[in-house]
């Protein structure tokens, strides 16, 4: 039996109590309903942002968790927000990413492709979507801040900037 005819049985009501109760016990669930409910809350964007902090800010601790950082970011684009939203949470993660090897020196080839992969993947975003005017400045602040960093993380950050944002 499909899910569709198995929900066809139940009356509005049931299916009513059926979503109040998976909002109760679910967190992913009552994030979705909070952010279609109100989709210009910033209470979803802050809440991945936080995360990444979290996992990979130099502030907040030593620890990397670079996978629980790309969760919380899969997590926030399965909730379909405007690209702006999407950009700007990734563009977080690169930042933070940034500032951890500005403070903490030399990191492992993981960490600098975990970085340089999503620079990439927000830049070609931004170009997709026509919003390099938006995002230009603060993709080159990036690009400046990554100068003197070795293992070829620097040119790689410098050549995704400059294929897609910076094209002419």
């Amino acid at each position: 039996m499909s899910l569709k005819k198995h929900l066809q049985q139940f009356s509005k009501e049931q299916l009513i109590a059926q979503i109040i109760e998976l909002n109760t016990k679910y967190k992913e669930v009552k994030t979705y309903y909070e952010f279609s409910i109100n989709p210009n809350s910033t209470k979803a964007k802050d809440e991945a942002k936080k995360i990444i902090s979290k996992c990979i800010c130099p502030d907040i601790n030593y620890d990397l968790k670079l996978r629980e950082a790309h969760k919380a970011i899969t997590g926030f684009k399965k909730l379909s927000p405007v690209e702006k939203d999407i950009i700007d949470v990734m563009l977080f993660y690169v930042e933070c990413g940034v500032n951890y090897i500005n403070a903490f020196g030399d990191i492992d080839e993981p960490f600098y492709n975990s970085i340089a992969g999503m620079f990439y993947d927000a830049c070609s975003f931004i170009q997709k979507h026509n919003l390099e005017p938006v995002f230009k400045q603060r993709c080159f602040k990036i690009v400046t801040e990554t100068d003197g960093i070795g293992w070829g993380f620097h040119d790689e950050v410098s050549e995704h900037y400059y294929s897609f944002i910076e094209t002419h």
